[in-house]
């Protein structure tokens, strides 16, 4: 069945999808920051604790900073905590960019990602991609989990996007390296496409 058919708005998630996920490298760096138990805390897909509060906007910055202290018991710098979020950033490849230009061309195309403001501060830099372009370069809209404070594979962050956005998730493609939050989209009436981290998944937009 041709993934395309009858759509009009294209959803991404942010890693695994847009950029390659390094879940090795957040436990390294993590570690490094005192979190000895990093591989059992961090998850690629949803996080949890004090990690899931960040991501949800129920603690700032300031006070994931203190609670992660907290946590680990030791006295560590902000920026040794932000280095461990930084680890999972993978590769981004100019591809993918190049992809969401053409299919802006002809589609409504949304960022929806469980994230942080220390990885959104990167990806609203001049750092993040080509020629000094910043994330929001590169979407129509961006739905970022901290901002709405719900997290995916939660109905009510689906709910806000269809009714912020005035799509019909019929005419919707969403895609997600998470399984659960794909199943949740499904549910609701969503198209969606799992990629594999890393994968070259631009076949599914040949029509």
């Amino acid at each position: 069945m041709d993934l395309m058919n009858g759509v009009k708005t294209i959803i991404f998630d942010f890693g695994g999808v847009i950029i390659d996920l390094d879940h090795a490298g957040a436990v390294r760096e993590f570690k490094k920051a005192g979190l000895v138990n990093a591989e059992e805390v961090l998850s690629p897909y949803h996080q949890q604790g004090i990690f899931q509060e960040f991501e949800r906007g129920a603690i700032d910055r300031a006070r994931f900073y203190e609670k992660y202290r907290e946590l680990v018991g030791v006295n560590v710098s902000e920026n040794e905590i932000d280095n461990g979020w930084f680890g999972f950033i993978g590769g981004l490849e100019d591809y993918k960019l190049d992809m969401l230009d053409e299919l802006r061309t002809k589609y409504a195309v949304f960022l929806l990602s469980n994230t942080n403001p220390v990885v959104m501060d990167w990806a609203f830099s001049p750092a993040f991609g080509k020629d000094g372009r910043t994330l929001p370069d590169y979407f129509d809209r961006l739905y970022l989990s901290y901002q709405l404070g719900c997290l995916k594979p939660d109905r009510a962050i689906f709910d806000h996007i269809v009714a912020d956005a005035g799509i019909l998730p019929e005419e919707t493609l969403f895609i997600d390296d998470g399984e659960s939050n794909c199943v949740a989209a499904a549910k609701l009436g969503f198209k969606t496409f799992v990629p594999k981290n890393g994968e070259d998944f631009r076949y599914v937009f040949e029509t």
